[in-house]
């Protein structure tokens, strides 16, 4: 791994992810975004780790892509760009479908392909002075790799006006869009991110996990008798699991359940 990025995992299994390219805002191209890809799978495989937090240094979250790296796109071929975009979609599906929780740490700009980055995570905690731009039109290109997940972050009409104005719009306006999930101010940042951290790490780590997915896989989905028969299977399984059973116990006992005292449960 470069200096572009720097990745930590502490000894209560938040692991943290910074762009550290803070010079030029954090912007990424093709090399960070292989590391990016990596250090996603590298995590994902890891059961110590509990949390993803996907943060930067300096003074911009991200300015989206990096100038340099534009220069050469502009010199690829269409199956160049093909095989260059598909690097970056796959980097963002890595994301989005993490297995343990993510939280977006937004301090400053967020420009382009970052908003796509924030989109991904399932939550974000922004500066008062955090800013967002879905800037490709300005330059007549698309967020096309981004857009399932900022479509999914603000829905299709905001989509519709983002997309085509590139309009710069601030922390408070992401709030009210869905796509960043509270905002305050700048020295208060961590303090937030880490209400969040502790809010996950008091659940069950399996059910958390399981919770995410249930999440996604139930989005959209027609209620039938087939649904029901899926929900009330998973949710049977859960509560006769050993950690379904210690929560349920640790409940009825009134008692911490082990999971919070270190173990698993």
């Amino acid at each position: 791994m470069s200096d572009k990025l720097l990745c930590e995992v502490d000894s209560e299994g938040v692991a943290t992810v910074t762009l550290n390219r803070p010079e030029i805002h954090n912007a990424f191209d093709d090399e960070l975004i292989h590391e990016l890809a990596t250090t996603f799978d590298t995590l994902a495989q890891n059961p110590a780790v509990r949390v993803l937090v996907l943060a930067s240094n300096g003074k911009s979250f991200s300015a989206g892509a990096d100038l340099n790296w534009m220069k050469r796109m502009a010199t690829y071929s269409e199956e160049e760009n093909r095989r260059d975009a598909a690097a970056l979609a796959a980097m963002l599906y890595k994301l989005d479908t993490f297995p343990a929780p993510t939280i977006a740490r937004v301090q400053g700009a967020a420009f382009g392909g970052a908003v796509g980055l924030v989109s991904c995570c399932d939550m974000a905690v922004a500066s008062e002075r955090a800013s967002f731009c879905l800037s490709e039109v300005k330059i007549g290109l698309l967020p096309a790799t981004i857009s399932p997940y900022v479509i999914n972050a603000i829905g299709t009409r905001r989509a519709r006006r983002y997309f085509v104005t590139a309009e710069r719009f601030s922390a408070e306006r992401a709030e009210q869009m869905g796509l960043i999930s509270e905002v305050c101010a700048e020295g208060e940042l961590d303090l937030h991110v880490q209400k969040l951290v502790n809010a996950i790490a008091d659940n069950g780590p399996k059910a958390v996990a399981m919770a995410k997915q249930l999440a996604m896989s139930m989005s959209n989905r027609v209620i039938n008798d087939e649904l029901q028969g899926q929900t009330s299977a998973l949710i049977a399984a859960v509560r006769v699991s050993p950690e379904g059973q210690e929560g349920l116990s640790a409940f009825l006992e009134k008692r911490a359940p082990k999971w919070m005292n270190g173990g698993e449960g």
